[in-house]
Order: structure tokens, then C-alpha cells, then sequence
């Protein structure tokens, strides 16, 4: 019998080996300052590429004054309870009915965390004889919730619509013997691509087979659709959306999310969701938080106009400027380069030290192996000044990356590492 910590010791995975190198600058950083395009890291100003604030409200001045007034009004703590014991209220409810009209939605209910949230909603929809199809890229929210069901699941090729027909071929079939249904899961975008889910193409399916659709639009929420009621509004289809989920991390510079349904799914939902019975609820500062955010994105969608200002001219710029940033259709930015994992340390530290820009970075087992993600977050906040002079510093980059100059820096971390 082993010692159950005897393969922590052994092995820190892919990515824990390189904690000594890592932890602190390029995994862990410490951004200090108000949320803003322009923060502090190591004492230097850098411009923030990396923070969700897709609206700019986290330093709104509305915003700012609806928080503190909340929290003077109310602390920190209440109220105590989970939401079917003792930590249900009005402004709960207010909040529901105003994000359920908003998505276009008979009933919504306010989750205590987005991750927690969205695991327990797939747990709380499917039976050991349903089966469940979702993209093969989807957050790890989703891959956890899925862990949790004890009948079949399939993962399609992402957004690829013959392997999505496929799936759901397999999963009918199976559902037909087991006499159980079909939960079919999609992101409204993907937040490390960028790609909308093809919701669209996945809803004409309904009309040959037999699914649920469950959409998690945590960076659609906000940002796309005529009013910014999410991906669904975006591609016309969010009547056909039967279960929609989305976070109040991103646009709403918060924290919290919500499901929005027709009533009765609603009503099983909350009833049967562990992650919000045997919880907290959502501290009542934080509820009147989102109802003043969510005014403001019913009020105008100026911030949102603004937002995509900027993703137009950064994508523009970055295209014109021979950059592949794949297939994005949203805000999220990604910028590929080839290059190891130490070559990726010492262009991102040249980038942050020499060029004063903060963006994150995704290396395998991410990704593959091989391949740089510079993942970019553009906010109504930044400036075109910010975008020319991330324009300038990215071409600098890549031509210390294209001869030689990173894979020379990063030689003596390979020895050190014994790669």
C-alpha cells in the first residue's frame, strides 16, 4: 500500500513543475490598483488585458456609490442561510424577475457562484438513464459537472456540426433503450477561443432529434445581442435556448450568476440544485449590486457600444498586422504563437517588463504542445492609446520570437529544469 501523497511528491503535473519559475509572475500574479485598462504589477504600471470587466462598471461611479450604500445598508453577512432556510428576500426576487425579462425568459434564479452553479445545474437535470453531449471544448465548470452523471456522456468535436449530428445520433439511440432524455451543452462563447457556440445551427437540429439545450453564455451575457441579453439574442434563437445560463464575473464586474427558463423548469431547478440548498445565499450587498449594473445595461447599451469599439480596432489591428487570432467571434482576443513552454516565460516577462503590457498566458496542456495563447480582454475602459502601443509591442515580441532571441533566454530554465 502506498502513501496516498506519494505521486503528489512524484509528479506535480503539467504545469506544477514549474511552480518554482512560475509562481508570482507568470502564475499567481499580484495586479494591484483599482480594476482599470491601467493597473500595477511589480510596481510598474502595465495595461490590463486580463481582467473581465468587458463593460467597464466595476469602477462605474454608480456603480461604486450602489455597493457602498448596500454595504452600509446591509454589511457584509446578510442574509445568513441558504436560500430555502432563511436567506431568501424581495430583492432576490427582484432580481430574478428583471433578469428573466431580460433575457427574455418566464422565470430566472440568482445562483451564489457561477462554477458551483453550473455544475449543479447539469447534476440536477439528468438521471443515470440520460445522456448528456457537450463540446469537447468546455469550461471546466461544465467537464465537472458532466463528472457527476452516472450515465452516458459524448463529447462532439468542437463546434463541428457532422461530429455534433453524429453525437446526437448515439446519444438518441441510447436514450431510446434506456428510456431517458437528452441534455445537449453548449457555451455561448468560448472564453478561450473566442468562437460563439454555433447555437443557431444547434437549435435547427431540434427538428430531428429529440435534446434539451442548456447554454452557458458567461462572456455573451452582456456583450453580444442587440441589447446585450447574450448569444442567443446575438444569433436570433434565444427562445429556443431551453435552459440559459451566465455569470455575474464578467460584464457584470460582480459575483453571482443566474439560470433563466420557462417557470416550471425553474421552480424543479431550485428545488433540486445542491450547490444553492446547502449554501449560502447571495449576500444581499451583492443583489443590490446587480440590480443597479443591471440597470445600466437596460438603460443604454453605450457601454457595450464602446466595448466593441475596442475588440474591433485590437482584432483589426492585430489582423492587419499578420497575427493569427483564430476564429473569434466575441471579445475574448486570442493571439497564437509557436513556441515552448520557456520560451513563453521569457516573451511574456520581455512583454510585462520592457513593454509595460499584462495579458495572460495559456501553454499546454491547455493547449497543445508547441503553441503560445496570449489570451487579450478588451474593455470599454481601454483607449486607442493602449491598443497602438500593445500593437507596437506585440510585433516586437514576435520577432525576438521568430529569431531566436526567447529560446537563448530560456536555455539556461531548460537545464535548470533538467528538460
Amino acid at each position: 500500500m502506498k502513501d496516498l501523497f506519494s505521486k503528489i511528491y512524484r509528479d506535480k503535473g503539467p504545469l506544477g513543475k514549474w511552480a518554482d519559475q512560475a509562481e508570482g509572475y507568470f502564475v499567481f500574479p499580484k495586479l494591484e490598483g483599482q480594476i482599470s485598462n491601467r493597473m500595477k504589477f511589480q510596481g510598474r504600471e502595465v495595461i490590463t488585458w486580463s481582467i473581465n470587466d468587458y463593460l467597464g462598471l466595476a469602477n462605474h461611479p454608480e456603480v461604486r456609490k450602489a455597493d457602498e450604500e448596500a454595504v452600509k445598508k446591509w454589511g457584509s453577512a446578510y442574509p445568513m442561510g441558504a436560500r430555502m432556510m432563511s436567506g431568501h428576500t424581495d430583492l432576490h426576487e427582484q432580481l430574478q424577475n428583471e433578469l428573466a425579462e431580460f433575457v427574455s425568459k418566464e422565470a430566472a434564479y440568482v445562483l451564489n457562484f457561477g462554477y458551483q452553479g453550473i455544475l449543479s445545474t447539469i447534476d440536477a437535470l439528468v438521471g443515470k438513464d440520460d445522456v448528456i453531449v457537450y463540446d469537447v471544448d468546455a469550461h471546466a465548470c461544465i467537464i465537472d459537472g458532466v463528472r457527476l452523471h452516472l450515465g452516458k456522456r459524448f463529447t462532439y468535436k468542437h463546434n463541428d456540426l457532422d461530429s455534433i449530428e453524429l453525437n446526437l445520433a448515439r446519444a438518441e439511440k441510447i436514450a431510446e433503450q434506456t428510456g431517458g432524455g437528452v441534455l445537449f451543452i453548449s457555451e455561448g462563447v468560448f472564453g478561450m477561443r473566442g468562437e460563439q457556440g454555433k447555437l443557431k445551427e444547434i437549435v435547427e437540429l431540434k427538428k430531428k432529434y429529440n435534446f434539451r439545450l442548456l447554454v452557458d453564455d458567461a462572456h455573451g451575457f452582456g456583450t453580444l445581442g442587440k441589447t446585450g441579453a447574450g448569444a442567443g439574442e446575438e444569433q436570433g434563437v434565444q427562445d429556443q435556448i431551453d435552459v440559459y445560463f451566465a455569470t455575474f464575473a464578467k460584464s457584470m464586474a460582480s459575483t453571482g450568476a443566474f439560470i433563466a427558463a420557462d417557470k416550471e423548469i425553474i421552480d424543479y431547478l431550485k428545488y433540486n440544485l445542491r450547490s444553492q440548498m446547502f449554501a449560502k445565499s447571495l449576500q444581499m450587498s451583492l443583489v443590490e449590486g446587480a440590480l443597479k449594473r443591471l440597470e445600466l445595461l437596460k438603460r443604454s447599451t453605450e457601454f457595450k457600444d464602446k466595448l466593441w469599439d475596442n475588440v474591433n480596432a485590437l482584432q483589426n489591428g492585430l489582423k492587419e498586422n499578420g497575427f493569427d487570432i483564430g476564429t473569434t467571434t466575441s471579445c475574448v482576443t486570442p493571439v497564437y504563437l509557436k513556441g515552448s513552454i520557456p520560451e513563453a516565460m521569457a516573451l511574456v516577462k520581455d512583454l510585462r517588463e520592457n513593454h509595460g503590457v499584462f495579458c495572460s498566458i495559456v501553454v499546454y496542456p491547455v493547449i497543445p504542445k508547441g503553441l503560445i495563447l496570449l489570451r487579450m480582454i478588451p474593455t470599454a475602459t481601454h483607449t486607442m492609446e493602449d491598443i497602438d502601443l500593445t500593437l507596437k509591442a506585440f510585433s516586437a515580441i514576435r520577432e525576438r520570437l521568430e529569431n531566436g532571441t526567447y529560446k537563448k533566454l530560456s536555455q539556461a530554465l531548460m537545464e535548470k529544469m533538467g528538460e
